[in-house]
């Protein structure tokens, strides 16, 4: 019966992926927008990784990044965002090399979208850095609870920027005693919207008891969050520990839903939770709408913050994860950093005639070693590759040790799991 189905299926523009059928679709090209800030840190180098960031948020999304602009200035312009000059010189390009959307990034006011739209004269699709992050959300969001968040998300991102589109959500859906005085179009969609936030909050509302009392059916077993930056290996990290198979990609966000497993290191049980990673302008709706999402972080016990070693900018990364935790988190709680990926960790060596200073692309893997002890005294780290299991038990005995504290503080008549067994 599948032979004969996979029959049907075999078209060019139709793939097979664990065991679900997708339309192939046709890879959109994007232009991509970004401006220095000097007075905010952002110079050419920071905001070169921004837009690297942004292009891989692109090709996450489907699109290929075709031509990348870049202006300098003191702070966006509340009208247009960049100068016309620069909007004139963009425009000029997508018409002699058609293209389908401009992304910007930095998120657009409804003015700023409209005037962009219009400068361009809608020859190309206008999106910002948040807008594309929800269409990410969007088509990675498998469950009902993540697709009710992110739906939430969406059309609280939508309701300001009404104005100038012709939405046309659906018609009217009753006339009478329901249409105020004067109202037009835009106002009934507005309302509409409006009525589905609050119908979208109350199935969240329902969803998070439900969570509350799923956490609470757990009992007291030990809580162990994983945490880190998007795309730094948190999926491949929880397959090795749990032996399970949770959806892991070398895409950003390849995990939304939240995966909880129970696992036994030496006969010492807790439960391992793998959750959304985190970026640099997380758009604020999806933080208030994956609230449910992000409480397993909060009511973890032990907190493993997993970091790409081999990234550039990782020290970056690491403090955008540990923000947006020092606001999730109120009090400090164990943790345990994990450097992942020293597999594709590279330097370059300095020749020896060469008196200049290091640069950061200069240190090798054991001189960052050295400088974060120097620099995180009595923090606890641990440096390995979960692609090729390298330091696996290095990690596991650090988990071991730490998990077993709070669990014979927890448990101080069951010390007869605290045996030599191992897994």
């Amino acid at each position: 019966m599948e032979q004969e189905f996979d029959k049907g299926y075999q078209q060019d523009n139709v793939v097979k992926k664990d065991k679900y059928y997708y339309t192939k679709r046709e890879e959109e090209k994007a232009v991509l927008v970004g401006i220095t800030r000097m007075h905010e840190g952002v110079d050419a180098a920071k905001m070169q990784e921004y837009l690297d960031e942004l292009a891989f948020l692109a090709e996450t999304a489907g699109a290929k990044t075709v031509k990348v602009f870049t202006q300098k200035m003191d702070k966006p312009i509340q009208s247009t965002f960049i100068g016309k000059g620069k909007l004139e010189e963009i425009r000029a390009w997508i018409e002699e090399n058609p293209v389908d959307m401009v992304i910007f990034d930095d998120d657009l006011s409804p003015t700023q979208l409209r005037n962009i739209e219009d400068a361009f004269k809608r020859c190309a699709k206008v999106l910002d850095r948040t807008n594309l992050i929800l269409d990410i959300f969007a088509s990675r969001a498998r469950t009902a609870h993540a697709k009710t968040q992110v739906e939430l998300a969406q059309y609280q991102y939508l309701l300001p920027r009404l104005a100038g589109m012709w939405t046309h959500l659906e018609r009217q859906k009753g006339g009478i005693g329901l249409r105020g005085p004067g109202e037009r179009e835009i106002e009934t969609d507005r309302r509409i919207i409006r009525d589905k936030i609050a119908r979208l909050r109350e199935e969240l509302a329902d969803i998070d008891k439900q969570k509350v009392i799923q956490r609470k059916n757990r009992g007291k077993l030990v809580r162990v969050a994983l945490v880190g930056y998007t795309n730094v290996g948190k999926s491949t990290l929880m397959n090795l520990l749990s032996k399970s198979e949770v959806f892991a990609e070398n895409k950003l966000f390849a995990t939304l839903d939240t995966t909880v497993r129970k696992i036994a290191i030496k006969n010492v049980p807790f439960l391992l939770a793998d959750t959304v990673g985190f970026i640099r302008k997380l758009p604020h709706h999806l933080v208030e709408s994956f609230k449910s999402t992000l409480d397993e972080v909060r009511e973890a016990d032990v907190v493993l913050h997993v970091v790409d070693i081999s990234h550039p900018q990782f020290e970056d990364q690491m403090a955008v994860v540990n923000a947006t935790l020092a606001e999730l988190i109120k009090m400090q709680k164990p943790t345990i950093v994990v450097f992942n990926k020293i597999d594709a960790f590279k330097y370059e060596v300095k020749a020896e005639d060469d008196l200049t200073p290091k640069e950061r692309c200069n240190y090798s893997l054991d001189d960052l070693k050295q400088m974060w002890m120097s620099k995180q005294p009595g923090v606890q780290a641990v440096y390995i590759s979960a692609a090729n299991k390298e330091n696996i038990e290095e990690l596991k005995d650090m988990l071991y040790e730490t998990v077993k504290e709070i669990h014979s503080a927890r448990f101080p008549y069951n010390d007869f799991y605290y045996s030599d067994y191992s897994e």
